[in-house]
């Protein structure tokens, strides 16, 4: 048995390296431990190796917009050279992680980690650790498809490492990452196929401002199948063969390749948390409204591994784990505050949200909704762009309650609004704000 830690951290991920840092730099002892490569999803299996991804499919799409406009030749993705590109990103990021973790004074360990007991952990390779507090940060996982031959689909971390794109692509789920990676497969050159389970895709955004977006994914030559339930998937020679009933039929979809992008659940289910004690609640752990576990004080959890009310965001793991942090070192209760995070899906171009929906908005009370088109605006057609619109809600006291941004630069454009709505400022103050011109930014007092 070891000397008891102030502080084990189940996780590497960005808010587990948070956690750990604000609390060794406090002065505490501190261990960090993840079963996979320091970093976390964000930053080597999700968002930052996909735009690396994305940046070729960008450059390819913008020179197809302004074919004939000044533009001359065929832009194309080299797609093992783009991966090394993403790779030159990713490669040294485990290294950099742990090196920044020990000059923080934590102690950085490999292997699973599962709970023995409410105080103690224990590390394949490593002695049974006693703890004074622990904090859960282990992110989330693809969600367990009930579907024979489910074990044939590869997941967003295997297409991030795919060393040749395949000709055809089928993507099961109407989500986050089969639209990201879809866009860009389809930059790629592949047949891309989107199968969802739902009669509407990416629920959690604007439903006008999605129908563009889906104009626009059929425009880049995605198939988009709705209310497709898959049932089956085999193999048929070289290729996969993917059954899914719709209307009532039963139909086949011949692929090279099937990629799981039906949704991500907490990862907590190998860390045996019944022996801590540790509840759970919609697959993670259950929380206070200060992120401690209701029903084990000593533990805490951030981040996707947590059943709390924040989005499953980089950001919104940041902040978790910092204030989980400082809650623990002060003993204290603060709970986070979620108001103006925004979102984004990295489609080409983007579809952005900060704060309520319309529907949600309406439901609220009386509010002013302003939906333009801007597909026609010069921010737009000097790139030849043909897809773009902003819906922008205001309450009747001319506060900001929710944005909707669909267009390129939009996903830099957003974070004006969620800055209006976390300080409070009114409609009339945010088109106030002086901008250079022309950006797209200077756009936004045409917005409403």
């Amino acid at each position: 048995m070891t000397d008891t830690l102030d502080l084990i951290v189940v996780g590497a991920g960005m808010a587990g390296i948070a956690a750990a840092k604000k609390c060794a730099k406090a002065g505490w002892s501190v261990a960090i431990v993840d079963v996979l490569p320091y970093g976390g999803t964000c930053a080597l299996r999700g968002c930052d190796p996909k735009k690396m991804l994305r940046a070729g499919a960008e450059a390819v799409d913008a020179a197809r917009l302004l074919s004939g406009k000044g533009v001359a030749g065929e832009a194309r993705i080299d797609w093992p050279a783009l991966m090394k590109h993403k790779e030159s990103f990713t490669d040294p990021v485990p290294e950099s992680m742990e090196d920044g973790l020990k000059e923080a004074g934590v102690r950085t360990l490999h292997g699973r980690a599962r709970f023995t007991g409410k105080d103690r952990i224990k590390i394949d390779g490593h002695d049974e650790i006693a703890f004074r507090h622990a904090l859960i940060a282990t992110g989330a996982k693809p969600r367990p498809l009930d579907l024979p031959g489910a074990e044939r689909m590869i997941d967003s971390t295997d297409f991030l490492n795919l060393k040749e794109l395949p000709k055809r692509i089928a993507f099961v789920g109407g989500g986050y990452i089969s639209f990201e990676f879809a866009h860009i497969a389809a930059r790629a050159g592949a047949e891309v196929t989107i199968l969802d389970h739902g009669a509407r895709q990416l629920k959690m955004f604007d439903p006008d401002l999605v129908d563009m977006l889906l104009a626009r994914s059929r425009a880049a030559g995605i198939e988009i199948i709705a209310e497709a339930t898959p049932e089956r998937i085999e193999a048929t020679d070289e290729t996969e063969c993917v059954t899914y009933a719709k209307n009532g039929q039963s139909h086949q979809l011949e692929t090279d390749l099937v990629v799981h992008g039906a949704g991500r659940v907490p990862a907590v289910d190998h860390l045996d948390l019944a022996a801590a004690g540790i509840e759970t609640e919609d697959g993670g752990v259950k929380v206070t409204p200060w992120l401690q576990s209701s029903s084990n004080p000593r533990v805490f959890a951030a981040g996707d591994a947590a059943a709390s009310p924040g989005k499953p965001l980089t950001p919104v793991a940041v902040f978790e784990g910092k204030i989980a942090a400082s809650n623990m070192l002060k003993d204290k209760q603060v709970e986070p505050d979620y108001t103006g995070v925004p979102s984004v899906v990295f489609t080409i171009p983007e579809l952005a949200r900060v704060g309520l929906l319309e529907a949600e908005a309406r439901a609220a009370g009386d509010v002013e909704v302003s939906f333009t088109d801007t597909s026609g605006w010069f921010s737009q057609k000097r790139r030849g762009e043909s897809h773009a619109g902003a819906k922008i809600i205001t309450g009747k006291d001319g506060m900001i309650l929710g944005a909707h941004l669909f267009g390129p630069d939009y996903a830099e454009l957003i974070n004006f609004f969620s800055l209006a709505i976390k300080l409070g400022l009114t409609a009339q103050q945010l088109k106030a704000m002086p901008a250079a011109y022309p950006t797209a930014a200077s756009d936004v007092g045409s917005m409403f």
